[in-house]
């Protein structure tokens, strides 16, 4: 899959018979999903929202290519893409797209290597970045700016300031399959 695409958004259960599904968004405004429409899979198909409704925390979406309960079943779970020249640059110069960040690497403030960005989450309470570190557990890190007070996207690094005992070093268990 090319790095130029974006993933905005990932099918969920049919909704109803008529063909319509649940959709979790990613993007800052859920109902964005709407301006970026076609949504492409990872397989290339392309996904016309004809319109979304807002259904607790997912939406719900009409999806041109999906005409009935079958066809909505089979992409489930399916996640959607867009080019990334289709999302507008960021408004802020402390905005990043999650997919900007992993792959990163991560260092503190006295450049000491910690490990590789492997996944960005938000549990509600602000994002969380999932840091891979070699021989030991990984690391969720506060994705805040005391704690991330540096993001090199084009030198592809992070620089952490930790809170005293994040980073204690905590052996890997041998059962525990990356």
């Amino acid at each position: 899959m090319s790095t130029d695409l974006v993933l905005v958004a990932k099918f969920g259960a049919p909704h109803g018979v008529r063909g319509e599904v649940r959709v979790k968004s990613y993007t800052q405004d859920p109902a964005a999903i709407l301006d970026y429409s076609p949504l492409q899979s990872r397989d290339g198909r392309l996904y016309t929202v004809t319109s979304v409704r807002p259904a607790g925390e997912v939406l719900v979406a009409r999806i041109a290519e999906l005409t009935d309960r079958t066809a909505a079943e089979a992409v489930t779970n399916m996640q959607l893409f867009v080019p990334r020249e289709r999302i507008p640059p960021a408004e802020d110069e402390d905005e990043f797209l999650h997919a900007d960040l992993i792959g990163l690497k991560v260092e503190t403030l006295a450049g000491e290597p910690v490990g590789t960005v492997t996944a960005v989450y938000d549990f509600g309470a602000g994002d969380v970045i999932d840091v891979a570190r070699k021989g030991q557990r990984a690391v969720m890190i506060p994705f805040t700016k005391a704690v991330v007070p540096t993001v090199d996207v084009d030198g592809g690094r992070i620089v952490i300031d930790p809170p005293a005992g994040l980073l204690e070093d905590t052996p890997r268990d041998p059962q525990d399959r990356d």
